[in-house]
């Protein structure tokens, strides 16, 4: 299937590890140029260059998604290199485990600020862009905690649900405009994100890593655990031509994990 993304412009938070970097290596892959953003300028800049050897475009930028001066300059010097910008992934921001009666109010405003406010940020600074050209794509990464909650993760499930919320309302503000917004929730894969949340919990349970892995696996479907380039599959689907009817939803990626029937 041809998504028909080569010489679109996409816009990457977090973008260079984990589910950023799936994302950012497949979207280059099927053709789209991509600016991913990131805190770190040597992790940042090493995965570029991997990008760049393997013929993809690639712009970097290294920025705070907490910040709203940042996102706004991160959008900004994407549209002066690439002349627009198509698609929006946020992907900024992980949960540390941590029990409800421990987590004080400097974690909860951490918290809503890289996973709330931080897709505000770059909403309200893509948007405008979006208009102009005649349409876009906004995709959040959240997790399943939106739907299925799990031990010490309330900061998650709280802060995601109320992207899941404002995402809602914005596909709806923003539809006449061209612009899709959608949000994906992976579950069980192997990123950085996953790594954190289940060390914490090999610790708590007094097993090691690998036996928490295992156990993890085992909570799936399909019996394993899953790589971010499957996420990205779906992403870059969300990003193309083909998904034209789509806006407003969620979608989990979690080799079925969560078990509910909606």
């Amino acid at each position: 299937m041809n998504l028909n993304l080569k010489g679109k412009v996409a816009a990457i938070t977090g973008g260079s590890e984990g589910i950023g970097r799936a994302t950012a290596l497949k979207l280059a892959e099927l053709g789209a140029s991509v600016a991913i953003c990131a805190r770190r300028a040597e992790i940042l800049e090493k995965f570029a260059a991997e990008i760049r050897a393997a013929g993809g475009t690639v712009m970097t930028s290294i920025a705070d998604a907490t910040k709203a001066e940042d996102m706004s300059r991160f959008v900004d010097e994407t549209v002066k290199k690439f002349g627009r910008i198509d698609i929006l992934i946020n992907n900024a921001g992980a949960t540390g485990q941590a029990a409800f009666d421990t987590v004080d109010d400097a974690a909860w405003e951490k918290d809503i600020d890289v996973k709330v406010m931080a897709h505000i940020y770059t909403a309200r600074a893509v948007i405008p862009h979006m208009k102009k050209q005649g349409g876009g794509r906004i995709i959040n990464i959240l997790a399943s905690t939106v739907y299925q909650p799990i031990a010490n993760l309330a900061l998650s499930g709280a802060t995601r649900m109320g992207v899941v919320a404002f995402a809602k309302s914005l596909a709806d503000e923003v539809g006449r405009d061209g612009i899709l917004v959608n949000n994906v929730c992976p579950g069980s894969l192997l990123s950085e994100r996953l790594l954190g949340n289940v060390t914490s919990r090999a610790k708590e349970l007094g097993i090691t890593l690998d036996e928490m892995l295992v156990e993890r696996a085992k909570e799936t479907a399909v019996g394993r655990i899953g790589e971010p380039r499957e996420l990205a599959n779906l992403v870059a689907f969300l990003a193309s031509g083909k998904s034209t009817y789509i806006t407003g939803t969620t979608i989990r990626v979690d080799g079925g994990l969560v078990r509910s029937v909606l």
